[in-house]
């Protein structure tokens, strides 16, 4: 989550000279490279089964394709912190996917967790006179996002049965190089080629490559694998903490009371979320 929450900045400096479907496209090939050389230094392969080629093939089509459109045009069309905190609703609708698709259940304290947090993300978001400081297109692009990273989270939750997060990530960012191919080549590869090389653009695509595109995917994935949808998407909520941190650090984002209240609430109901499933797993082992 801390690399997610960075990863908003990181768009946001490339923003000033590429299209979104550029960065994306230029990020998943990074991405792949690395992960590919990791699978191959360390001899992390493993044989995907024919019988799941369509299952990595739609999981890629949400995550990345979709999820990184909404993302990225939604981070257009508004700032890193409100665009973080939208994409922090994810928790709120976790449980409902998770419990239709898997029969995950969560205890009310684990609800009560999600809306505490999710109070923090609203106070995060609304201006003083109670009105959302954001474009209409960005909330429609950031919802998709939403949507999209629901749906990814059940097909992922699938694979993470029969294959390491490793495999998983490396192949569905491949996938996403080649989906978003036709688009670059046709809408911004011209653009693209007009941008002159700086270090901050050479350092902001490794670390999205690097550390929000491989390793932070592949820890989400090993997470689901261990706590379950529903858990693992809870700490989905800190990524406006830390967007809102290294905004204000990093790109002079401004820096609020209303924004530093809206954190404390946020880090609270992951608290208690968390800390209640922490006794529930307890009690589980001391009865065994």
């Amino acid at each position: 989550m801390l690399f997610w929450g960075m990863s908003f900045v990181w768009t946001s400096i490339l923003l000033k000279y590429f299209q979104p479907v550029t960065i994306i496209f230029i990020r998943l090939i990074i991405s792949s490279l690395f992960l590919f050389s990791v699978s191959l230094v360390f001899n992390k392969w493993e044989k995907v089964q024919r019988s799941d080629f369509w299952l990595f093939f739609l999981s890629a089509v949400f995550n990345p394709f979709l999820y990184f459109l909404g993302e990225n045009y939604g981070l257009k069309y508004s700032s890193s912190t409100i665009a973080s905190v939208i994409i922090a609703t994810i928790p709120v609708f976790s449980p409902v996917v998770a419990y239709l698709y898997f029969r995950e259940k969560l205890t009310l304290v684990n609800v009560a967790g999600l809306f505490i947090s999710f109070g923090g993300v609203i106070l995060m978001l609304i201006t003083r006179d109670l009105s959302l400081s954001i474009d209409r297109k960005g909330i429609l692009f950031l919802s998709g996002a939403v949507l999209a990273a629901l749906i990814y989270s059940v097909l992922v939750r699938k694979l993470t049965f029969r294959y390491r997060p490793l495999t998983i990530i490396k192949y569905q960012n491949l996938i996403g190089v080649f989906l978003f191919l036709p688009f670059f080549l046709v809408l911004e590869s011209h653009s693209a080629m007009q941008v002159k090389l700086n270090s901050e653009i050479i350092s902001s695509f490794l670390l999205l490559a690097i550390l929000a595109s491989s390793l932070s995917y592949v820890f989400y994935t090993k997470s689901i694998q261990m706590l379950g949808i529903s858990k693992a998407n809870i700490f989905s909520n800190l990524i406006p903490v830390f967007t809102a941190v290294f905004s204000f650090i990093l790109i002079a984002e401004i820096f609020t009371f209303q924004k530093l209240a809206g954190m404390l609430l946020v880090i609270a109901g992951v608290f208690i979320s968390e800390i209640n499933g922490r006794k529930k797993e307890k009690a589980n082992q001391e009865a065994a």
